[in-house]
This record gives C-alpha cells, sequence and structure tokens, in this order.
C-alpha cells in the first residue's frame, strides 16, 4: 500500500506510536475550529476529555465526515490538521491541500468538520481494514471507529486516505474535499 505522509510538521510522531495511542482511545469530544491567532496564543491546548468527536458516512463512497465539538467551559486550540490512521497500517491521511500543523482554535461550545476520503472509488489497489482512529491533537490519544460506524460494513477501503483542515460546517469540509479532488 502506497500512503502518502503529510509534509514536515513539528508534531510529526513515528507512525507505528501514533496507530498505537490512537488505538488506545477510550471516546473523547472536540469543538469549532477557527484558524489561531497571535493574539489568543495564551490558549492552551483542549483537554481531551472536553472534545467529543464523531466519526458517520459522508455521502460519496469511501467518504468520511468527521466533527469535532468543544464541550470545555472556554476556548481551546487543537491541531488545524485532523490525524487519522487506519488500523494496522502505517501512516495517516494526507491533508488537502498540503498544510503545516498548527494550531486552531475551538470556542466554547463551537464544532468544527472535516472530510475524509480513504480511497478513489475506481481504485483496484489498496487495503481493507476494520477502524480508523481520529486525533484532533498530537497530544491527545484520539477516537477510534469501526467500519460500520462510518458506512463501511465491508470494511474500510484504503489506499492514498486524504483529509482536509477543519472547517466550520460539513458542506465547507465536503466542498473543500470536492475542489481537492477536481
Amino acid at each position: 500500500m502506497r500512503l502518502r505522509r503529510p509534509s514536515t510538521s513539528a508534531f510529526t510522531v513515528p507512525a507505528a506510536a501514533a496507530t498505537a495511542v490512537l488505538l488506545a482511545a477510550t471516546s473523547a469530544s472536540a469543538a469549532v475550529v477557527t484558524p489561531h491567532s497571535a493574539g489568543l496564543s495564551r490558549l492552551g491546548t483542549c483537554q481531551e476529555k472536553a472534545l467529543g468527536v464523531k466519526a458517520a458516512p459522508g455521502g460519496p463512497e469511501n467518504v468520511v465526515n468527521i466533527s469535532v465539538t468543544n464541550h470545555g467551559g472556554s476556548s481551546c486550540v487543537v491541531d488545524r490538521i485532523p490525524t487519522i490512521t487506519f488500523a494496522g497500517l502505517d501512516g495517516s491521511a494526507q491533508t488537502v491541500p498540503p498544510a503545516e500543523s498548527g494550531p486552531y482554535t475551538l470556542a466554547c461550545g463551537g464544532r468544527a468538520c472535516a472530510a475524509l476520503r480513504t480511497a478513489d472509488p475506481a481504485s483496484t489497489e489498496g487495503h481493507f481494514v476494520g477502524t480508523l482512529s481520529v486525533s484532533v491533537d498530537p497530544s491527545h490519544y484520539g477516537v477510534t471507529f469501526g467500519a460500520a460506524a462510518v458506512g463501511m460494513p465491508q470494511g474500510i477501503h484504503v489506499w492514498e486516505p486524504i483529509t482536509t483542515l477543519w472547517h466550520r460546517s460539513a458542506a465547507s469540509a465536503t466542498s473543500a474535499l470536492a475542489d481537492a479532488l477536481g
């Protein structure tokens, strides 16, 4: 399998370690994400227990909608790139458009969305796995979702997976993914 790795990042973690950490996850949640500005640099990283992370079928084949909601009492930051890994596979979904890690602000009660394509529906290459894991910050364990939960009961087809950055709505994330695919 040929998984592309994101461009260099201060948050890069060896793939095996990241997968192990994400698979050890229990439940977590997240919140609305907006670009982090210099004036908000005092905000701390969101506590994982204050975040709600969800994944659901995205409509088109091999597409998953991911959301994070901040259930905490104040704004906080997560990484602007969701880290998405797949059970037993090295690497993570590549960001489209290519981007570097950086802080994103999640407002109190806010929600952010990303879209993930696990494989081109026409692809005959790749692997089928039973789970995918989502982490909204490199310091978090993340949340693992089964294939049926993301609308792929026969297994998650993985070949050159791609994900968007966080967006304010599922429609915006889906549009960004469609734009990236041409």
